[in-house]
């Protein structure tokens, strides 16, 4: 009794491909390609985000042990493959440009805009290359099943039609048709239900790696800020301008 569950519905299976029309089975060819692309997506993903967090916690550490925002980089530390630590290579590539630029050790508030920009673009970056591929599951998630209802109605309208033409509308004649028909419909929710859970999982995921991209990005820009940004300048315009205007 163990053993006939299984071979019953493999048996099953196996009967109604061996039904199924020739668009039914180029439905079902299409449905296994997605599943293909699905797969792939779902393996490679998992452990890029795998990775992504596993660096992002060494990193975060490293940083947060660190009082100078550009430590880390004159260290010689790297985390290849953590999102924030890319975003920070990039703000600091900007600030080392612009510092070199205006030849000190300080860099004026317009030089600061340039690296606030430069951040926001490698939080940008870093956030499309997570989501990456994202598109095919929701496309499996979406597609798939009503990709096997199209198998299953072009099957039941075949074996409809035959019917019609040898006039004999018995049991025995229907369901061989009808069980060739139904097995796309099977095979769509087989690819888009694990492509749904993987999709739901990601999502959350990259969402919660992004929220910390943007988080860190303003910590980072603050710092550089506080540490590496001259500020006079612009109180003493502040001051000027505060200062009361005398007739002559």
């Amino acid at each position: 009794m163990t053993t006939f569950t299984p071979m019953f519905a493999s048996g099953a299976l196996q009967f109604a491909f061996e039904k199924a029309t020739t668009e039914g089975k180029i439905t079902i060819g299409a449905l296994l390609l997605l599943s293909l692309f699905s797969w792939t997506i779902i393996i490679t993903k998992f452990r890029q985000l795998r990775t992504a967090r596993k660096l992002a916690v060494k990193f975060f550490a490293a940083y947060g042990a660190s009082r100078d925002p550009l430590e880390i980089s004159r260290s010689g530390k790297t985390f290849d493959g953590a999102p924030a630590y890319e975003l920070y290579e990039l703000g600091v590539e900007e600030l080392e440009y612009q510092r070199k630029k205006n030849s000190g050790q300080r860099i004026s508030a317009g030089a600061f805009d340039a690296v606030k920009v430069a951040l926001e673009e490698a939080a940008a970056e870093q956030a499309a290359s997570l989501e990456k591929g994202m598109i095919v599951l929701s496309t499996a998630v979406s597609g798939g099943p009503f990709i096997g209802l199209l198998g299953t109605v072009w099957g039941v309208m075949e074996t409809f039609a035959g019917i019609a033409r040898a006039n004999s509308a018995s049991l025995t004649a229907m369901a061989p048709g009808v069980a060739g028909a139904l097995i796309a419909t099977v095979i769509g929710l087989l690819v888009a239900i694990p492509a749904m859970f993987a999709y739901n999982f990601m999502v959350t995921t990259v969402r919660g790696i992004t929220q910390e991209l943007d988080g860190f990005a303003s910590r980072l820009a603050i710092q550089i800020e506080q540490e590496y940004v001259d500020n006079r300048a612009i109180e003493d315009r502040i001051a000027l301008a505060l200062q009361p205007s005398y007739k002559s």
